[in-house]
């Protein structure tokens, strides 16, 4: 049993892990509100590019069916590869946030039919990209989580050239064997035919879900759904340059905005998760400290009936020898 000295100890380191437990709260609160709201203004900003799109569309499907929309993309020098982006996070505290993610890529491509060997795996956090090292999805290439939403351009200058490389290796391969975030330079000789995206998507305020998304080649039956969508305006659209390069030009556009939405969802789910994991530490914290005082005061309270016992007994002794 703890004496009162290391109790009270022990009630202070606890006191101390609890102020940490406190902090980490308020961060992870102001962190989450800030990705919260600008996950919203990215909603206004996706339905104005998906106008876009539908507008292109709107005056292409005049001259193809809706089944040679995907033509309009670049095609793939090596259909077979499969690159995925994962989203993590860079700092620990926030429960199994990465094994989420692990777990939940390992199932997407399992139900998609897509073996490891196939695939170019690129990791944004550090600590995901810890969490993967000799496991069985190879990591090519990884980056660093930005801490806010001012920085997150910097990512997408870094994964955009990633991306060109995974599909156009042979315009490309020289610059990315310089680039310091490969670790496997020798495999950009080949190119990719599907780059996925794998990030935890923001449900509440405190919860959050992986998804996947795949960013090239797009979706078909999106692009049709797009283009036969119902037009909001009496107004046709009205275009003054070739459909193919206004068309390229706006899915570019819809690229950075994937990756960018990606990158806020995946930060907010992060605060979201550490709001979680703190709120059930302080909790812990709270009941233990109630069993600490509790204990401290009654092995105070036993060692002062001690010393009164201990006073009655030497009176006692002393009347009997009188």
């Amino acid at each position: 049993m703890q004496t009162l000295e290391e109790l009270r100890a022990t009630i202070r380191t606890t006191q101390e892990l609890q102020s940490v437990v406190r902090t980490m709260k308020a961060l992870a609160m102001a962190g989450t509100r800030q990705y919260q709201l600008a996950s919203e203004s990215l909603v206004a900003y996706t339905a104005s590019v998906e106008l876009a799109l539908q507008a292109v569309l709107r005056l292409q499907r005049f001259d193809a069916a809706p089944a040679s929309l995907s033509s309009l993309l670049p095609s793939p020098t090596a259909p077979g590869d499969v690159g995925v982006i994962l989203y993590g996070s860079s700092h620990g505290l926030c429960g199994p946030f990465n094994e989420q993610i692990v777990t939940f890529t390992v199932e997407q491509l399992r139900r998609r039919g897509i073996a490891h060997e196939r695939c170019r795996m690129a990791v944004v956090g550090d600590r995901l990209a810890t969490l993967l090292e000799g496991g069985p999805l190879p990591v090519e290439a990884r980056f660093s989580l930005p801490s806010s939403v001012a920085v997150i351009s910097v990512l997408l200058q870094e994964l955009l050239p990633l991306i060109e490389g995974w599909r156009f290796p042979d315009s490309v391969a020289g610059a990315m064997k310089t680039d310091p975030a490969w670790s496997d330079p020798e495999h950009t000789s080949a190119g990719v035919g599907r780059i996925l995206l794998v990030y935890q998507r923001v449900l509440t305020a405190t919860t959050h879900q992986p998804s996947a998304l795949q960013l090239l080649p797009l979706d078909p039956s999106w692009l049709g759904g797009l283009q036969w969508r119902a037009w909001g305006s009496c107004g046709e659209p009205m275009n003054n340059q070739p459909l193919p390069g206004l068309f390229a030009g706006i899915v570019q556009e819809y690229l950075h905005l994937c990756l960018f939405r990606a990158a806020v969802e995946s930060l907010a789910s992060e605060n979201a998760a550490r709001l979680t994991a703190m709120h059930a530490a302080g909790e812990h914290i709270d009941e233990r400290l109630s069993e600490l005082n509790a204990l401290h005061r009654q092995q105070r309270q036993n060692a002062i009936t001690g010393e009164l016992l201990d006073i009655v007994s030497g009176f006692e002794a002393l009347r009997q020898r009188e």
